[in-house]
């Protein structure tokens, strides 16, 4: 069992202000923790839509993102293949605090997406939507952020 540690935290803070579905995946030899989460939507025009593998389809869309906790120095992976990708210090981890503001930013931009995949369904001229992780503006809204207590990645 892994000891106290940011992982833990993340998970009560999404479990306290995260409206959707998540998982936490640890993967302790690449010294990374994925977070995934789950967009579902009512096609309820039921419009024709292609997914990543040119499949059509007109049931509920789902929408899975991933974001990626790193520590830069030892873990290996594709950005591209990542909603966003937050390096670590393992030793300094995050604060309670940074992992409050970053699960209410993910909200926020989760909420505002499912706003945009419905106009996305209503727009017969649309031909993709995405969801874009806005760096600057997690970074500006980070400064106001006043960081307690630390939680380093957890030891096993």
């Amino acid at each position: 069992m892994a000891k106290y540690g940011f992982i833990e935290v993340l998970d009560q803070e999404l479990d306290r202000a995260f409206p959707f579905d998540y998982e936490i995946q640890w993967d302790k030899k690449n010294h990374a923790v994925q977070l995934s989460f789950l967009l579902e939507i009512a096609n309820q025009k039921q419009v024709a839509l292609l997914d990543e593998e040119d499949q059509v389809f007109a049931e509920e869309l789902l929408l899975e993102e991933t974001l990626l906790f790193v520590n830069p120095s030892r873990s290996r992976y594709e950005a591209a293949d990542y909603l966003t990708v937050l390096p670590y210090d393992p030793k300094v981890g995050f604060s309670r605090e940074f992992l409050a503001y970053f699960v209410q930013f993910l909200s926020d931009l989760a909420e505002s997406g499912l706003d945009a995949i419905f106009d996305f369904l209503q727009d017969e001229e649309a031909e993709d939507f995405e969801l874009v992780w806005d760096q600057v503006a997690f970074d500006c809204g980070l400064e106001k952020v006043e960081e307690g207590m630390s939680y380093p990645y957890p030891r096993y």
